[in-house]
């Protein structure tokens, strides 16, 4: 993978604990995000599933990184786990509407995230389908195991919808492709937000990506819950840096 087409990050970046382990030890909690934009490419913003955005806010966060910099955002959580899916266009479309206004040229991927009771059948996949606009890069993320079938990934590569790629406690950790997007969200196992990775792994998730077909490749790290997400996420990077100068 080039530089330009690998995006790492977290999920989070204002863990206390990161202190001096990453951020200045008198670096102010208000230069922390500046600080991190300067060392990733990327952030999943997972503020927007607790919250409904506004265009301003968004812009506010648009503002404060380079222009090569992009942000990956999470659908809220009153449409993928309140509503799940339904009865809810209006939302939808305001969403998509506000993130493309707000993040500008750089906003990357939509991260769709289905609760774990959100099992597979034909009829939620068919509404995952007719939900997604597809001129955005919509991510799905499954919580539940019955969605690993090549049915599904079918489906989502004929609509042009990313299978997001997990680690996560007592799911598959298989690499699927159903688009040209690489799109990992590493949770953390099997301490779910807690567990770091061995160094071992990061090198090996780094060459099994390596030899597939994506175009672009995210990867975040969502065990923000201690230490780890950020020593992954500079691990990774580190390693991705001298395998492109080989």
């Amino acid at each position: 993978m080039e530089k330009d087409e690998l995006y790492i990050g977290c999920s989070s970046y204002a863990t206390a604990s990161w202190k001096t382990v990453f951020y200045p030890e008198d670096l102010p909690k208000k230069k922390w995000f500046d600080y991190y934009s300067k060392h990733f490419n990327t952030y999943e913003f997972n503020g927007t599933f607790y919250r409904f955005p506004t265009v301003e806010n968004l812009l506010l966060w648009h503002d404060k990184v380079a222009d090569d910099f992009k942000f990956s955002v999470k659908v809220p959580k009153t449409i993928t786990h309140i509503k799940r899916l339904e009865q809810c266009d209006e939302e939808i479309e305001d969403f998509y509407l506000i993130c493309k206004e707000g993040f500008k040229n750089k906003l990357s991927c939509i991260l769709w995230q289905l609760p774990p009771s959100f099992s597979f059948n034909k009829d939620r996949l068919r509404s995952i389908v007719r939900v997604m606009n597809p001129n955005f890069k919509n991510v799905v993320e499954f919580r539940h195991e019955s969605w690993w079938r090549d049915d599904v990934i079918t489906k989502l590569r004929e609509n042009h919808i990313t299978f997001c790629n997990v680690n996560y406690p007592q799911l598959p950790t298989s690499i699927e492709q159903s688009t040209s997007i690489g799109y990992l969200r590493m949770h953390g196992n099997p301490k779910l937000f807690y567990s770091a990775y061995t160094k071992e792994e990061i090198e090996t998730l780094y060459q099994k990506l390596n030899n597939m077909r994506f175009k672009e490749v995210y990867i975040y790290f969502n065990n923000t819950a201690s230490t780890a997400a950020i020593i992954n996420a500079l691990q990774l990077s580190r390693f991705a840096r001298q395998h492109q100068k080989e």
